[in-house]
């Protein structure tokens, strides 16, 4: 993997780079569509590339290790082949969901004994063989196996947790180096920031983390119900003393306005959840607020979903007729609103990095974070 720095904004911290994979480019800054179980939920690959205009895809090395399991990844030559997606791919390790396990699992230094969600059968996870299961998978970017803390936490829990991340980030490392990839490209690993929302650990890790020399970096355990001027204020932090030259990923994160101002914090990769949960839910987000499809005012609204976007979905269908197929409980409303939400996270990166490029960033930012923030 390379990462060339571009531009970078005269009045934030805000950068445009490219990331380059053995599957492709990638521009940065970038938002990563979540598709957990080797699928972008109610999105077809086809729409992913040519309505949302993904560059790079999330898998979980949790769920794809339960079901389908490595034997049929394998088979199938990888992660890649097996769901049809030929640009980059980026595994989760699985620790954040041996986090929310809660109850479900036992944390030691050898690593996570956790039951299953599907069948309750019991499986162990280490640093290397969380490793082997992502070179199985294939992914272009694997994460090292971290423990996630929630929020609140006590510093001392936070502290141990950060130090046993770290323990278990070498032995990742060490894994990396004394394994292969497995179908003839090569793969990255990044390490993960830990430290809860306590500056001097977040610090400590920062730095840590940023001795090991790796390719990328991403800052973990944020987004967990902390508000959200802390989180900026981890990520400020943290995105200082990670090396310039590497790409940063903020895990989680998060709503339109959390884009735009982890962005100016110097943050370029960045995945959640959100725009597909919140579009099966009827939430729309748009350059001009957020919607509630379901809501009356909308039941004679022909206007496009989104005028300034470009893809199908957000121009072809109005606000009635999405509306009308939400109340219908048809599973095309699920579809037509996630490849929306997802075609709007992806304009607004790029829009970033266009106005990162032609030097207003900072301008352009500080009138999108209202606007995309605002009820409509």
């Amino acid at each position: 993997m390379e990462f060339t720095l571009q531009y970078s904004d005269p009045k934030s911290n805000a950068r445009a780079g490219r990331i380059t994979t053995a599957h492709g480019q990638i521009e940065t800054p970038i938002f990563m569509p979540v598709g957990t179980a080797g699928t972008v939920k109610a999105v077809h690959q086809r729409e992913l590339k040519e309505d949302v205009g993904a560059e790079i895809i999330l898998g979980n090395t949790y769920h794809l290790y339960l079901r389908p399991g490595l034997d049929v990844i394998r088979a199938a030559g990888g992660l890649h082949k097996f769901n049809g997606w030929d640009r980059p791919i980026l595994t989760d390790s699985g620790g954040y969901q041996v986090y929310s396990l809660g109850d479900n699992r036992k944390i030691k230094e050898s690593g996570v004994k956790f039951q299953s969600h599907i069948d309750g059968s019991y499986h162990d996870f280490t640093p290397e063989n969380v490793m082997d299961i992502q070179r199985v998978i294939g992914a272009d970017i694997m994460m090292a196996f971290d423990e996630c803390t929630p929020y609140p936490c006590e510093r001392k829990y936070a502290e141990d947790s950060m130090h046993m991340t770290h323990r278990w980030l070498d032995r990742c490392i060490r894994q990396v180096e004394q394994t292969d990839p497995l179908y003839g490209y090569d793969q990255t690993l990044f390490p993960i920031v830990q430290g809860s929302v306590y500056p001097e650990l977040r610090k400590i890790s920062a730095e840590y983390i940023a001795g090991k020399d790796q390719e990328g970096n991403a800052i973990g355990g944020l987004s967990v119900g902390e508000p959200h001027e802390m989180m900026y204020e981890m990520t400020d932090m943290v995105c200082s003393i990670l090396p310039k030259d590497k790409p940063r990923y903020l895990m989680g994160v998060g709503t339109p306005a959390n884009l735009l101002e982890c962005i100016a914090l110097g943050v370029d990769m960045f995945d959640c959840v959100m725009p597909t949960r919140n579009a099966r839910n009827g939430m729309l987000f748009t350059s001009e607020g957020i919607i509630n499809i379901r809501n009356e005012k909308w039941k004679m609204d022909f206007s496009p979903l989104d005028p300034l976007l470009t893809g199908y979905a957000s121009t072809f269908y109005s606000r009635a007729y999405l509306r009308h197929l939400t109340l219908s409980n048809e599973r095309l409303a699920a579809q037509i609103a996630s490849i929306h939400n997802l075609s709007f996270y992806l304009w607004l990166v790029k829009s970033a990095r266009q106005h990162i490029i032609e030097g207003d960033f900072s301008v352009w930012k500080d009138k999108m974070v209202a606007q995309v923030s605002q009820r409509i």
